[in-house]
């Protein structure tokens, strides 16, 4: 490929500068990380770049990305051979990168860190018994299945809701298997949160991804109400709202996957939505609830109030004996929805009279 950008061949000097660079480059690999390229001479194509344009080729108009698009061909011949992981582990034995030690090679593919993971546990029991001083019931209704699809209420900004469930399958249950949240794309998409949310398990919410995690025997939790549920005023805590979506539900029918109905009591206290400025959400892309606490006081706002909770798991729905085809009728997914949503609310109804204040 010739560089049409000026209308006539690269510079001799240009030229001989990117040779010289990727030389460099090449031995500073080799003399460091003991890391060899065999792609040593360049594949015929790659040099096409530093070919003469014809003399009846047209450049009166020539597209500018040209010089671009083939040294991006040179630079991929020369380290396509490169061997990725020795280099990153080189790299990484000795250059001293803040962050780096926190990052474990047991990544799976959705960015779960079982090392970061390991690490949290004991901020998750602090949480977990003394600041929210959670009381979980129904757990031995949970069946120790391949795919099981946990459906619960949700509330406040943060998905705190979503860690503790998991915590307390993981703790509670026999199986002693973690659950993987689905959380909201807009939580997804903060820059802080996003990290450590999937380090811990979090995947972002999409049909796509909980299929992929039910076909991969993943036990997964889903919040159906959504952004309304996270966001509903707090005049109208423990009201189930409207499930945007039905799609949980055929999901769980066509993979088998036994849906467990579960009640959250106290996360909808943690922080307790006044109203919310859609003009703001319009204008930041983001929601931003007003509390008591935020925006008063800051980013202290946004620490968590130590409401006292109560998880109650019910009894699972199954799909073992339901035809195939059922999970595309309309009618059995939207009975099966409300069915799921009643007995969600019903547990609720039964879980709050049994604590004695807010607080404890």
């Amino acid at each position: 490929m010739s560089d049409r950008s000026g209308g006539g061949a690269l510079p001799p000097e240009l030229l001989s500068e990117l040779r010289a660079s990727v030389r460099a480059l090449r031995g500073e690999l080799e003399q460091r990380f003991g890391i060899r390229d065999t792609s040593a001479d360049p594949p015929p194509e790659a040099a096409d770049f530093e070919r003469e344009p014809a003399r009846d080729e047209a450049v009166a108009d020539p597209p500018r990305t040209g010089f671009l698009e083939g040294l991006g061909r040179r630079l991929r011949a020369q380290f396509e051979d490169v061997d990725v992981v020795k280099l990153y582990e080189a790299v990484r034995s000795r250059v001293s990168i803040p962050g780096a030690a926190d990052v474990s090679a047991e990544v799976d593919e959705f960015g779960l860190d079982e090392r970061y993971l390991a690490r949290a546990r004991g901020w998750l029991d602090w949480l977990f018994d003394s600041w929210w001083r959670v009381q979980v019931t129904g757990i031995e209704l949970v069946p120790d299945a391949e795919r099981v699809l946990f459906v619960a209420n949700t509330a406040g900004i943060l998905p705190w809701d979503a860690l503790m469930v998991a915590h307390a399958v993981e703790r509670l249950h026999p199986s002693r298997r973690r659950p993987r949240p689905l959380v909201a794309d807009w939580l997804a998409t903060l820059p802080f949160s996003q990290s450590r949310l999937a380090r811990m398990g979090a995947v972002r919410a999409c049909a796509e991804n909980a299929e992929r995690l039910l076909l991969a025997d993943q036990w997964v939790i889903a919040f159906p109400e959504g952004q309304k549920g996270s966001l509903k005023p707090f005049r109208e805590r423990y009201r189930l709202q409207r499930f945007a979506r039905g799609g949980f539900v055929p999901l769980a029918a066509r993979l088998r996957a036994a849906i467990v109905p579960v009640a959250i009591v106290g996360a909808e206290e943690t922080y307790p939505v006044l109203f919310e400025p859609r003009a703001l959400r319009r204008l930041l892309g983001v929601p931003v609830p007003i509390t008591p606490t935020f925006p008063l006081l800051g980013p202290l706002g946004i620490i968590p109030l130590p409401s006292q909770w109560r998880i109650r798991f019910g009894a699972p729905i199954r799909f073992d004996d339901v035809a195939p085809e059922r999970s595309s009728d309309p009618l059995y997914v939207n009975r099966t929805r409300e069915q799921v949503r009643g007995s969600i609310q019903a547990l609720l109804e039964e879980e709050l009279p049994r604590r004695r204040s807010i607080f404890s």
